[in-house]
């Protein structure tokens, strides 16, 4: 008997796994998606500037090459084209029910999914697809209530926001902001942007598609951009050839772009390479040194009505709020209570998520995790990652049921055998020299990251290793 199957999200990972199911057989499959629409981070990013750091030919599945790519680094929109064609075609779509929040799965020999609604499903296996960056973070600042103007987090950025004219306080200077504040001076906005800690910013190499090119761009440019993400990597061990490349380059880049002295100096990182996510931008040095544009490094104390005010006594007038502060990173499966056998998942979990391969935790079976603990990176496309943990998915399946058992966990011995490989190979990179979202933050220990490249990822999981795992 096939098993149900039951996935929850419909991002790059949700559609990974669903495919590698219905293509190899698994045809009992649902997707349960909270929004009205499926794509995920790339269904909600809808910020002015949204778009991926990753090329796009590198960007997509390796079984799905795309030949509508209107640019080397695509924006939001076709990105979402993307993933909507990419489901559409694979019979993803009609297997997605929208409007469907999971907030708990208990297992009682089977998985009981409960909604928001109160209804109730039942699967075998359940997958988790959320990600890691899906539940937006906005910090407690005193008198943020009292904001009289348009306040929102990046994630949900209003459709109708005209910004031409107004004065827009953007509180974050990390991956959005660097995306969004060129785009808000391009619009005619008038930006303060509230800094705590700068990035690395690489210059980026990116290029409209002449109409002819963009169905060769894939074949052209895919394997040049993999093996170049294989190098850029290695930045991420300090004292590497890499790494002094990387900190020159960065650092070039903003000595020709800001020529403002203290402006650089505010725009200068103080940490190792690599330790914080490095971004990519031609354009935000040259907005953020424009007259429309204006930086703030002394930290935020409260909030009026009309206005920004900062730990110098500065007050600085804003009619749009905008946090572009990132995502719960550390909470993995944030607002689904998941209880297992033997109890609730995130006390299992309390002091850093963690899980076989990225995969499998033990004490919980049937349960299935797509982009979980240590399977994020710093310098590449997270696709290849996210096909490689389907397809070893959808081998657990099918040995599962060649065996003819009913359930599959990791075993204990062999999830402690892969954390303590992966966290004594992350102890050797630059994560460790700062804090930052990769590393929780009662203890330290890096939870969202693989130590290395997407090969070697793919390498670890080619093969099922059937002793590492619990049947029955």
């Amino acid at each position: 008997m096939m098993p149900r199957i039951g996935i929850i999200g419909s991002g790059f990972g949700a559609i990974a796994t669903a495919t590698e199911f219905l293509r190899h057989g698994y045809r009992d499959v649902v997707l349960w998606e909270r929004s009205s629409d499926l794509g995920g981070v790339w269904r909600d990013n809808r910020y002015p500037g949204a778009a991926c750091d990753v090329p796009s030919p590198f960007y997509s599945f390796s079984w799905a090459p795309w030949d509508q790519w209107p640019r080397r680094y695509s924006g939001q929109r076709a990105i979402l084209d993307y993933l909507r064609a990419v489901a559409e075609r694979e019979g993803v779509t009609e297997r997605t029910r929208f409007g469907a929040e999971v907030v708990a799965a208990e297992w009682s020999g089977m998985w009981t999914v409960t909604f928001a609604d109160g209804s109730t499903a039942e699967v075998d296996i359940l997958v988790s697809a959320v990600g890691q960056l899906s539940n937006p973070l906005q910090p407690a600042i005193p008198g943020a209530d009292s904001f009289a103007g348009s306040v929102f987090h990046s994630a949900d950025w209003p459709d109708d926001l005209d910004a031409r004219g107004r004065r827009v306080a953007v509180i974050g200077a990390a991956a959005t902001a660097v995306q969004a504040v060129p785009a808000l001076v391009r619009e005619g906005a008038s930006v303060v942007l509230f800094q705590r800690t700068p990035s690395h910013i690489w210059p980026k190499p990116d290029a409209a598609y002449p109409r002819w090119y963009r169905g060769l761009a894939t074949r052209v440019e895919r394997g040049f951009f993999h093996w170049l993400a294989a190098l850029f990597t290695k930045q991420l061990d300090p004292g590497s050839i890499p790494a002094r490349i990387g900190s020159a380059v960065t650092r070039t880049h903003l000595r020709l772009r800001v020529k403002d002295p203290a402006l650089r100096a505010a725009l200068t990182p103080d940490y190792p390479i690599g330790c914080r996510r490095i971004l990519f931008s031609n354009d935000f040095y040259p907005a953020i040194a424009s007259d429309g544009a204006s930086l703030v490094t002394s930290p935020i104390t409260r909030i009026e009505p009309d206005a920004v005010i900062t730990a110098d006594g500065e007050r600085h007038p804003a009619d749009v709020l905008v946090y572009a502060t990132g995502f719960e990173t550390q909470e993995f499966l944030r607002g689904i209570r998941v209880t297992g056998p033997h109890g609730d998942l995130h006390e299992q979990w309390t002091g850093g998520a963690r899980a076989h391969l990225g995969i499998y935790v033990p004490g919980f079976p049937n349960l299935l995790l797509s982009y979980g603990p240590n399977t994020g990176l710093g310098g590449s496309s997270i696709i290849p990652m996210l096909e490689a943990q389907a397809r070893h998915m959808r081998l657990a399946l099918d040995r599962m049921v060649s065996l003819g058992a009913r359930t599959v966990e990791a075993s204990p011995a062999a999830e402690q055998a892969w954390d303590d490989e992966i966290q004594t190979a992350l102890a050797g990179t630059a994560w460790v020299s700062c804090d930052s979202w990769y590393r929780h933050p009662e203890n330290g220990r890096i939870t969202t990251n693989w130590p290395s490249d997407t090969d070697a990822y793919g390498r670890r999981v080619r093969d099922l290793v059937e002793s590492d795992f619990v049947w029955a």
